[in-house]
């Protein structure tokens, strides 16, 4: 039978370096999942902003996604925000893609069709 040390296996606790990422086992300061989880997001894109109407999960209310921008999260946050302002309604940023309340698809490509990007409309 072996012994409890041996079952463990390795470091259960430390204070040694404060708080450590789940993922990587490093202290915060040092994490760089963020930066790699981000720059992977990024290399995966394919350049082309799609725009889709969606009501799965959610309880039959309508929402727009826009999905494929190529920007870092800080800067999709603030393009999500004008976005909500320009459509005059609510909405959220979630796993790099920018949900609107509603069914505002048209203003949604003039928009990001006048600041440059190409945008293709998805789904039925």
């Amino acid at each position: 039978m072996a012994s409890l040390r041996d079952q463990l296996g390795g470091l259960v606790y430390s204070t040694e370096h404060g708080k450590t990422c789940p993922t990587c086992r490093e202290a915060l300061d040092a994490c760089n999942c963020d930066n790699a989880s981000e720059q992977q997001r990024l290399s995966a894109l394919d350049g082309v902003v799609r725009i889709r109407r969606e009501t799965s999960g959610r309880k039959g209310k309508g929402v727009t996604t826009v999905s494929g921008i190529p920007l870092p999260s800080g800067d999709l946050k603030r393009l999500a925000k004008t976005l909500k302002q320009r459509c005059g309604t609510g909405g959220a940023v979630k796993e790099g893609i920018i949900e609107i309340q509603g069914d505002h698809r048209d203003t949604l490509h003039q928009a990001l069709s006048a600041l440059g990007y190409q945008v293709k409309f998805a789904g039925g």
